[in-house]
């Protein structure tokens, strides 16, 4: 019977940020970084069982922000994290 081994190297390689494209109108890049910020922290709860909108309050989405070292989001983006929630299922 194989056993499985443990390892620590990653699986994946790390992204390679790309600048934004220039020439957008500066709400463009606002709603850009909040759509990121927002898909992190859906990601991030949904990694913690989080899977429900209604469990997803403001407080346990700053708490994850915190938690994985971002700033704390805005009310906005507290409600565009709970959108993903609703509609990734």
């Amino acid at each position: 019977m194989a056993v499985a081994a443990v390892t620590t190297e990653q699986y994946h390689k790390p992204l390679r940020k790309k600048p934004l494209p220039a020439g957008r109108p500066r709400e463009w890049y606002i709603t850009h970084n909040r759509r990121l910020k927002a898909m992190r922290l859906a990601i991030a709860l949904l990694d913690t069982g989080v899977y429900c909108p209604s469990t997803a309050t403001d407080r346990r989405i700053r708490a994850t922000a915190e938690r994985i070292g971002i700033h704390p989001p805005s009310d906005t983006t507290c409600r565009m994290v709970r959108s993903l929630i609703r509609h990734g299922r």
